[in-house]
Formats: C-alpha cells, structure tokens, sequence
C-alpha cells in the first residue's frame, strides 16, 4: 500500500526545478541495494555512498527534520545495533526495533538521493537482515517508490526457501567456478504422508505472498506514525490466513489425506518436523520430534498464558463485545465485529486491549517455533515459524492456523444468517455457468538463481549458480457466465467465484453450510450489465486474487539497465504488487480421476457494493485494499461468510449459480 502524497507546488519554482530521478533509475538502485546483501555493493556509485553520504549532513533532506536518522546513528555509535553476519527475526522484540529504526529513516527521506544515500550508508552498518527487512517495508510503503519492483526474496535471501543439502551444493559450485543447476527436493520422506503436500507449504511463491503480505499490513503499524489507517486490517488478517487454511484441506483432500486437525495448547503435537534448512549465519533451523506436549518457552508464554489468552478472546465472541482499555464495550454482533476480532487474535497495534487480550497469532508462532529448545538449553535459532518466508514450510503452521480459524468461525456463526433480502439482486437473472477449457494443473520444473546464496568477492567472476523446484501450475481456463438483466438500463455487478471440494477424503458429501466455510475464492471483479443478455467470459488469469510470478533479478536488471541505456520509459506495471497468490496456484490440485468441487458465483449489487468510485474501471491490484482503502462494502467471503441453516435460500436465488466440477492432474503418483 503506497500512499500518494499530493504537493502543491509554486509553478514558477516547479519549471526550474531539476526532473526527479526516473523509474529505471530507482529500479536500478533498488536492485543493486538488495543484491549480494552480504557482500560489498556491486554499483560505484552506491558503493561511494556508504562513506560519502551523511544522513546528518546538510544534503540529507528529511520530513522529519532528521530525528530518524539521529536516533539510529546515535544507536550505531553507541554500539547498541545487531551485530552483522547474524540471523534476524521480526518476532524478536530488539531486532524489530532496530529494523523500524532504519524503515523509518527512509520513509521519513524527502527525496530519492536522500532515500539512497541512506539506505547505502546504513546497508554498511547494520545487520542485513534488519536491512532487507527495513529495504522492503520502505519499498512497499513510500511514495518515493511508488512504481519500483522489489525482487524475490527467494533470490535475495535464498537460505530461508532453499534446503540446507542445495545451499552446499552452491558453496561447492562457487569454490571450483563451476556453472551448476542443482535439483532442489521438498523436506522429508515418503515414509512421511505430509509429504504428499509439501509442493504447497514449501512453494517459493506461496511464501513470498505469506511474508508480502505481512509486510503490506504489519502487525507493527501505527496510523499516527504512518499517517494513515489501514482500513479492514484485522479482517484482511482474519481472511488471508482463512484462505491459506481452506486451500491447504483442498490439497490434501486432493491428496487421499484428511483435512487439517487444530492444535491445543493441552494436547501433543503430533507431526514432527526437520525443515533441512540453514541460516545464512546462524545454524541449522531447529528441528521438532513427533508427539510432544507444548512446554512453557522461557521468556515468551506459559500454555496457561496461551489458554488464558484464548479463553478471554473466546469469552468475548460470546458475549458479543470487546472490552476496550478504558472498559468501554465494542460491539462485535455485526459486520465490522470480525476486524476487531482480527486486531486482538494477531495482535496488531490496532487491537483495543493487547494487555488483557495478549497476541494469540504471534505468541503462538513462536511458543511452536521453540518447542524444540523450550528452556534455551542449547542456544539454538529462531525456528521456521518466527519468519514470515518460512512459517509454512512446517505443516503445523496450518494446525495453527486451523485453530485460530475455528474461532473466527465461532464468531462468524454468531451473526444471524442473510435473508434472501439481503442476497437477491432484483432483475438480475444467472441463466448458465460453465467452465471453458479443462480445469487440470500440473508441475513443472522451475528455476531461479542462488547466486545470492553463496560468499563472494569482487575479485572473482560470477558463475551462473541455480536451482530448479517442481511446482505446481494449470491449464488456462475461463468461467462463462450468462446473465440476464431484466431491468431497463445498465446496472453494475459485482461477480464472486468461488469452490470448495464437494466431499471429504473418505467421500461423504459437505453439507452446503461446511462446504461454504471451505470455500476457496477464485475471484471477484465489477462488470456493468446492459439490458437484456449479457455474456462474461473471465480469464483464469484475470483474477484478482492472484499476481504473476516476481520476475528474476536477472530480468530486473536488465529491464533497468536496458532502459536506463536507451533514456527510455521503464514499465512493470503488471509486476508492483505480489500480494496475491501466484496465479499458477488458483486451483488445487485435484487427482488422476479427477476431484469433485463445488463452483458457485453470486452476482450482487455493485452500487450498494463498491466502496470507491468505478470499481470496474480499477485496474490496481486491490483485494486487500489499495492506499489503506478496502473497496468492497461487503466482507470477505460474502454471500458464503455466515452460518447457513437452510440452502434452500440459496437456491431460490436467480443471482446465484451452483454446479460441481472436476479438477483433474496427471501427475497423482506423487514423484515430484
């Protein structure tokens, strides 16, 4: 979400005044800031920066009159930073700090030379992971980089999505200048059936949509240092881990597996698990047994303090309200009920009560991260649940996340259900819907660089090192809806598509009210409806709820350089938000003989809908909300968000379509 910040400028002083940098050139300097992150910066002029540049200088042009950057040099001198060449993690309370320090910096930075020169001189002093994090926060949240395309962190940091055996295989590669393609395997063994499902928790894409996405609504935001509020944060939390948990069942339903058991904090965890991954600096990750019961993490939470947490939230959604800090009650019966329940489950710095309701999601992520080493007898790392790029490499982050799902679900049933008032789009009229073109995925092999991942020097050339990882992709497609609109002039519609699988692993057919609640969304996008017959035809890669794939540095720094070579426009529109899912990952995976899934779309009242104007001439990726503004009035997963008691209300619906569907794959003998 990048603010638009409007200047109003004197005109006369507007024509004489220098052209700012161009897009190329910020894309260049962002790609050599975050390239070999470890090692010496590869661009002489950047690399002059880190010594010429004086953040408290008089060509340093700070919003802030410079109280950022005082505050961070003065804890450099004072030797208070992280030391460099050592593992970073957001959950750890002193690195985020020191993070943010720098995040704040640049956002604070008036112009791109004093964005850069910034960012150069710190890159030199303080931790790179802090560094990475701070870079891509910035990058995601300052208008200065309105129009630059970050990297993939997999080729950034490639030690956090790469196993341990392929990063040694680099080493090896580098050490004798060996160009080298290395073949990367998913964690475990067959013997282990959560294997079955690995190419989904492990996907490159699906972890940089995870860790994206948290940095595009950090727990950590603070409207009155920021700016401006993130509207529907806690909702959008609720919804993306929703999607993340019913999209995981899919897949082991598609699998021959059952779906996914919640954790409790008074049962054992059941699945072990070896991530096979390593720290840049730091170790391996640490590994968990099988069937071990959740033991107190020394200086974290007790399992009394995480029962403690969940029975007050709890408590909460039964009684129907939220006790502010002050002791006032917010009401949580109605709509916007689940974004305050999404506020104090993470806990953002939204949530009205952090102190008495505590912060459910993060204590969690690292009470499971420690199991390993609760007392930290050994000193070991941050395990794979206290990063955002790694959480779901662990199967047990979606146990997890099942659990905080079923009690957003408890609160969701507490509403009363849609009437067929609050349903039904008089005159509007879905007379067929049908599939164009086979619904069937595949995997395919997929490569990117690990050039990053290996020690360097500028002295020695650069070897092409790089790694190829089976993943999952589909067939394109399109959804053809027929739609009759028997009024007499245009109306705007909003169209929702959505699936969930029509039967369990064992084949006993969902109900319509636990297949709703299963619902994967496909998309949802404004279109106007003229009189009379009207034909939508919506590409698979249209959606909205998915990006393209990150394109490589490689294709960054050539995109840049070419266009900064030849004085021309730099345009990579269609890559500035990787928020979404990866389009390749829209669908399931479903089976050699095909898997049953319920497809339904709803068209409603797209007037009563859109929260901002024209939605269906929007062409920003906005799902989550864009500039802090969500732009749909109706919440996530409506009409399917509430208890169904009936579905015959749905049935009588001439503005809803129900049919059932296969997706097959022809890969079902797991050998990827």
């Amino acid at each position: 979400m990048k603010v638009l910040v409007l200047c109003a400028l004197v005109a006369t002083a507007a024509a004489v005044s220098p052209p700012g940098p161009s897009n190329a050139q910020k894309q260049h300097d962002v790609n050599f800031l975050l390239y070999k992150v470890y090692e010496e910066i590869r661009d002489p002029h950047l690399h002059d920066l880190e010594t010429s540049f004086n953040p408290l200088g008089p060509n340093a042009h700070y919003d802030d009159n410079g109280a950022a950057a005082k505050k961070l040099i003065k804890e450099h001198t004072d030797h208070r930073l992280l030391q460099q060449k050592h593992w970073f993690s957001l959950f750890n309370a002193r690195q985020r700090e020191e993070a943010l320090m720098l995040y704040d910096v640049l956002e604070h930075s008036s112009d791109w030379e004093t964005f850069v020169g910034s960012a150069a001189y710190f890159r030199h002093r303080m931790n790179e992971g802090e560094f990475v994090y701070a870079m891509y926060a910035a990058c995601i949240h300052s208008p200065q980089t309105e129009h630059v395309v970050l990297p993939p962190l997999y080729e950034v940091t490639p030690h956090l999505f790469t196993n341990s055996e392929v990063i040694e295989a680099a080493y090896r590669a580098k050490m004798t200048q060996t160009v080298t393609k290395i073949q990367s395997h998913f964690t475990g063994s067959k013997k282990n059936p959560e294997q079955r499902v690995a190419y989904f928790g492990e996907d490159i894409g699906m972890n940089t949509h995870h860790v994206t996405w948290h940095l595009e609504f950090p727990f950590w935001w603070d409207d009155q240092h920021e700016g401006y509020h993130i509207n529907r944060k806690g909702e959008n939390f609720f919804w993306v881990h929703h999607q993340l948990t019913v999209r995981f069942d899919a897949e082991r339903i598609s699998n021959h597996l059952e779906p996914v058991e919640e954790l409790h904090w008074d049962s054992l965890i059941h699945e072990g698990f070896a991530p096979h991954t390593m720290y840049k600096y730091g170790g391996h990750f640490p590994t968990r047994p099988d069937d071990i019961k959740f033991s107190d993490v020394e200086g974290v939470a007790t399992t009394r303090d995480m029962i403690l947490m969940e029975r007050r939230i709890r408590d909460a959604i039964a009684h129907g309200y939220i006790t502010a800090e002050d002791g006032h009650k917010i009401d949580i019966r109605n709509t916007e009920g689940i974004d305050h329940l999404g506020d104090i489950i993470e806990s953002s710095t939204y949530s009205p009560n952090p102190h008495y309701y505590g912060a459910l999601h993060n204590t969690a992520h690292v009470m499971l991260s420690r199991q390993g080493d609760p007392e930290g007898k050994f000193d070991l790392p941050p395990g794979v649940l206290e990063h955002f790029e790694t959480a779901t490499r662990d199967p047990s982050f979606f146990r997890l996340h099942k659990y905080m799902d079923n009690i957003f679900r408890e609160h969701k049933d507490t509403l009363p259900p849609y009437t067929t008032e609050d349903l039904d789009f008089p005159g509007v009229n879905i007379e067929n819907l049908c599939v164009r073109g086979n619904l069937e995925t595949y995997f395919e092999d997929f490569e990117y660089s690990l050039v990053n991942a290996v020690d360097d020097t500028p002295e020695l050339p650069d070897v092409d090192i790089s790694t190829t990882i089976s993943r999952l992709n589909h067939r394109d497609f399109s959804f053809i809806i027929d739609v009759d609109n028997e009024q007499d002039h245009d109306v705007l519609g909003t169209v929702r598509i959505f699936a969930w699988p029509h039967e369990d692993n064992n084949g006993v057919e969902f109900s319509f009210d636990e297949g709703r609640w299963r619902a994967i969304e496909l998309d949802k996008f404004w279109t106007i409806l003229h009189p009379g017959h009207n034909h939508i035809e919506r590409r698979s890669k249209d959606s909205s709820v998915t990006v393209p794939d990150v394109p490589s540095f490689k294709f960054l720094m050539n995109k840049a350089e070419k266009a900064l070579e030849e004085r021309t426009e730099l345009h990579l529109d269609e890559y500035e938000s990787a928020l979404g899912i990866p389009n390749r990952f829209l669908l399931p995976k479903g089976s050699l003989r095909g898997t049953k899934f319920d497809l339904v779309v709803a068209i409603t009242d797209g007037k009563a809908d859109a929260a901002i104007e024209d939605p269906h001439l929007n062409t920003k990726f906005n799902h989550y909300g864009y500039h802090g503004k969500y732009p749909d009035n109706k919440p996530h997963g409506f009409p399917l968000d509430r208890h169904v008691e009936d579905e015959r209300i749905f049935d009588n619906l001439h503005n809803f379509k129900h049919i059932t569907v296969k997706i097959y794959n022809d890969d079902d003998d797991l050998h990827h």
